[in-house]
């Protein structure tokens, strides 16, 4: 996979491009990246990538000149057709099901946004996907940029050491992930749950299923409204429900 982000603050990503997971996917060379000053593309004199919005109002406005250049150039280096992200506060709701979507394409562009917001051109003919990460407003689209980058990159076979390690986090079975415990057995009198410690794999497998729809119930129940429930998971509900 290639991604190149396109941003007029791309010194914001580089102390994340070159730590933990995602420096360790570069160097196994699962992907690559290209941070794009889309200013250095700008015909203004002033270098200037913003103006007055038409109608007035508060704030400027990203002229589409400049990021539109920039993506030209991209897709001139590469015979691809790269998905454009655009991240904005209009956009569809980041998901763990996204990520997974993204993840098996080959080539990405993001485009950052600054000031009150884009050109409206910019969205109508370039963008492919619009993305917001939450309902709030950021100053920029680097933060949102850089989440999806280490969402979606992680999905990247052999990025992480363990392959079980993604399919079992949480959202990506459709409900939280169980509890974890790991050494020592009992630490400031907080104990690990004895069928974890038992070797029984029945037993510690029907164990995490509860913990995980009990931690789904508690916390997102909207997330049960449209996860396909079994049988056995419904008794377990039930059950749950009950003793509550």
């Amino acid at each position: 996979m290639h991604i190149d982000i396109l941003t007029l603050f791309p010194e914001m990503m580089e102390g994340v491009f070159q730590s933990s997971i995602l420096k360790k996917a570069q160097e196994k060379d699962k992907f690559s990246y290209n941070l794009v000053n889309f200013r250095d593309y700008t015909e203004n004199k002033h270098r200037k990538v913003d103006d007055y919005p038409y109608g007035g109002g508060a704030g400027m406005v990203l002229t589409p000149q400049p990021v539109f250049d920039a993506v030209d150039a991209l897709l001139e280096e590469k015979d691809t057709k790269p998905r454009i992200v655009l991240l904005c506060p209009q956009g569809e709701q980041y998901t763990q099901k996204k990520a997974e979507e993204l993840a098996k394409e080959d080539h990405l562009i993001f485009i950052c946004g600054h000031y009150e917001g884009y050109d409206e051109r910019i969205r109508l003919g370039l963008a492919t996907d619009e993305i917001s990460i939450g309902d709030y407003v950021l100053t920029g689209g680097e933060l949102g940029a850089m989440v999806i980058v280490d969402s979606v990159v992680r999905l990247l076979p052999d990025v992480l050491g363990n392959e079980e390690s993604a399919v079992e986090d949480s959202f990506s079975t459709g409900l939280l992930e169980h509890p974890h415990y790991t050494r020592p057995a009992t630490y400031r009198n907080m104990s690990v749950p004895d069928v974890l410690l038992s070797g029984d794999h029945a037993k510690i497998a029907k164990w995490r299923k509860t913990q995980s729809l009990k931690r789904t119930l508690e916390r997102r129940p909207d997330l049960l409204e449209t996860y396909p429930l079994t049988e056995e998971e419904k008794q377990i509900i039930q059950e749950l429900k009950r003793i509550e």
